[in-house]
């Protein structure tokens, strides 16, 4: 039997010198393995304070008497004397806010409760310059309120607008100087932004008082105060 003869080609002496006929190093060896996502995230604050130039007023005209009709014409009567007021003094955003007819009772011991008569009630809002406020209060008093639900102090609209957007900047601000420290205490770099959430809040007007059937012997004095504009920025930081 003839003898079989290994031969090696020169093509495949070149091959292996190439390393063609290598085993291939393993996928994890070929691949850096991937860092996990690094994220930081902090919250910032920021508050601005603005004044309050302008007054919120709720009054109106409360009246008692024995008859529905003659309540009515006198609530009527009182209220129409008090807007006139308020419509020559300029006031903004004057509308009726609650207008109210309701008998009134009396309890007896042994039956059921009886009808006495009935009180009626008009009420309406408007807004102007703290400034004004006091004298207007008296005015109306003078000229037929017989009661003020409450009086808020507020600032106007672009002015809370402006104090808004500052708040967010200082949030914002504040939110990447605490990143910073963080990051440098621990060695890292800040890198890019990956996620922004931005929370504002309006307050809510400072309310001064109510006051209802009573009539001031002297000069009202109503003075504003100051309102604070309260923003939050939380943002998610790759490093």
């Amino acid at each position: 039997m003839p003898t079989k003869l290994n031969v090696w080609s020169p093509i495949a002496a070149a091959a292996l010198a190439l390393g063609l006929f290598s085993i291939p190093p393993s996928l994890n060896a070929v691949s850096a393995q991937e860092q996990p996502a690094r994220n930081l995230t902090v919250t910032g604050q920021g508050t601005v304070g603005i004044p309050t130039t302008l007054t919120e007023v709720r009054l109106g005209v409360e009246v008692q008497g024995k008859t529905a009709q003659e309540v009515q014409q006198e609530v009527a009567r009182r209220s129409q004397a008090v807007v006139e007021l308020l419509r020559s003094r300029n006031v903004e955003k004057l509308q009726t806010t609650g207008i109210q007819l309701n008998p009134v009772y009396r309890s007896n011991d042994n039956a059921a409760p009886t009808i006495i008569g009935y009180a009626a009630s008009n009420i309406v809002s408007f807004r102007l310059s703290t400034d004004r406020a006091g004298t207007l209060l008296d005015e109306a008093v003078n000229a037929g309120a017989t009661r003020i639900d409450g009086v808020n102090f507020i600032a106007p609209d672009e002015a809370m607008e402006t104090a808004r957007q500052q708040a967010i900047r200082a949030a914002t601000q504040d939110a990447l100087t605490q990143a910073d420290t963080v990051l440098s205490a621990l060695n890292f770099t800040r890198r890019e932004i990956v996620k922004i959430q931005v929370n504002s809040a309006m307050p809510y007007p400072q309310t001064m008082y109510a006051m209802r059937d009573s009539a001031p012997n002297f000069s009202t004095p109503v003075m504003g105060g100051e309102q604070e504009i309260s923003a939050t920025v939380t943002l998610d930081i790759s490093y």
